[in-house]
Order: C-alpha cells, then sequence, then structure tokens
C-alpha cells in the first residue's frame, strides 16, 4: 500500500492487526519461523472478514524455553516490549484507533511483553483501543476434540496447522515426544526432558485437521474482534 492509499484508508476506521511471531526451534520437521508463518497467514485471512489492513510482521519474539536449540532468536521480555511500543505508537500516531496484536507465539513471558507493550500505548495515545492475544489462545481449545489433551509446541495441532498453511516448509520426519515438563519448573528444560522443542505425538498429523483447526481459530478470531473492537460510531 503507498502512502496516500493509506491516507484515505484511515478515514474509515480501519481495524490493523500487527502480526507477532518468533524465530524458534519447532523441532526436525517444522520451520524455525513457524510462528511468523501461522500469524501472518491468520492476519491475512481474516483482514477481508472484519475489514483489517494487514502490517508487516515483529519477525522475532522472546522464546527462552527453545533457546538451547540451533536457530532460535530470543530476546529478552524487556528488549521486546520496547520494540513493540515503538512499532505500536507509530501506528497510533498516524491515526490507527483499532489495533489488534496477534501473536503465533505464546511463550507467558512473550505474551505479557505484548501485554505490557500496549498497556503503555493504550495509556500514551488516548482512544486508541487495543486487543493483544495469540492465536493459539483457540487453537489449543480444540486440544481433547482434534489431539490429546497434552498436545504442544510442534505437536500434533501446530504440525497439522504448518502442513495447511505452508506444506512446502514441512519436513517428514514426525517426532513423538511425551509431555514431562511441568509449568511450576522455572528456567528452560533440560536435553531429558525436552530432547526436541516438540511436545506431543505428531504421527497423525495432516493438512485436513490443520484446516479444521485454522477454521477454528478463524472463526473464534472474528467473534472476538467483532465484539472487543467494533468500528467507531
Amino acid at each position: 500500500m503507498d502512502s496516500r492509499s493509506l491516507e484515505r484508508a484511515l478515514r474509515a476506521d480501519p481495524l490493523l492487526v500487527l502480526p507477532v511471531g518468533a524465530l524458534e526451534a519447532h523441532g526436525p520437521h517444522l520451520p524455525l519461523a513457524a510462528d511468523q508463518i501461522q500469524a501472518e497467514g491468520t492476519a491475512l485471512a481474516i483482514a477481508p472478514r472484519v475489514g483489517a489492513l494487514v502490517a508487516p510482521a515483529v519477525a522475532y519474539g522472546s522464546c527462552p524455553t527453545a533457546s538451547g536449540f540451533p536457530g532460535t532468536v530470543s530476546l529478552s521480555i524487556a528488549q521486546l516490549e520496547e520494540h513493540v511500543v515503538g512499532v505500536l505508537s507509530e501506528f497510533a500516531r498516524m491515526g490507527f484507533r483499532r489495533i489488534l496484536v496477534l501473536s503465533g507465539h505464546a511463550e507467558r513471558g512473550h505474551m505479557a511483553a505484548l501485554r505490557e507493550a500496549a498497556d503503555r500505548v493504550r495509556r500514551e495515545h488516548k482512544g486508541v483501543r487495543l486487543l493483544v492475544l495469540s492465536d493459539y489462545d483457540f487453537v489449543y481449545e480444540l486440544r481433547g476434540e482434534l489431539a490429546p489433551p497434552t498436545d504442544g509446541h510442534g505437536g500434533l495441532l501446530e504440525t497439522s496447522r504448518v502442513l495447511h498453511l505452508a506444506p512446502t516448509l514441512v519436513g517428514a520426519e514426525r517426532p513423538v515426544v511425551p509431555d514431562r515438563g511441568s509449568p511450576f519448573v522455572p528456567g528452560a528444560p533440560d536435553a531429558t526432558t525436552w530432547p526436541e522443542s516438540v511436545v506431543g505425538d505428531t504421527r497423525p498429523a495432516s493438512a485436513a485437521i490443520g484446516e479444521r483447526v485454522q477454521a477454528h481459530v478463524l472463526a473464534r478470531l472474528e467473534e472476538t474482534v467483532r465484539a472487543q473492537l467494533p468500528r467507531s460510531s
């Protein structure tokens, strides 16, 4: 979009979707940029349904849990927060009043940084409304239905979703990693607990399951946006 087209579009109070990814290991079968691929794919799919514009993605996140695996780039929580404050502040300055921060990465510290950044921008730019969520808030609603309750990072649901969104980027291996972790143990898991950056049995993964997952995400996301970020009257 060129500058003058954006200027005209702003008159209609468009929703802006800011996808946020991460560059981190997702086992031997998924690309390092799986989180960005999912966030961007979801943003581009939801945009015409809710009248949104999609910003270029924030490509890096805070992912210390996977920092021991090759390819992972993990910002500190403070670094991520400051970067996102800068990006959101600029969009608020140019006139966006409804912003959805949509993260494909759901690690707790990462999401806390995004929420704090959005809250700072909300307080500094009166009249700007923001939502911060991960698409995995909706994906994991399907645990116990399309996947075992313990399915997690790089597991059946995520592998299926990437098979649907970017099938040529998914490798042939299908790791099986039981969930041995605990949310109460601080720090990154060791190699015994987490030999791959995967939780779950990926062998049943398929693009067909991924299509069902993505349809659920889009329906829940549209419902949430319409309820929480309606266009100003």
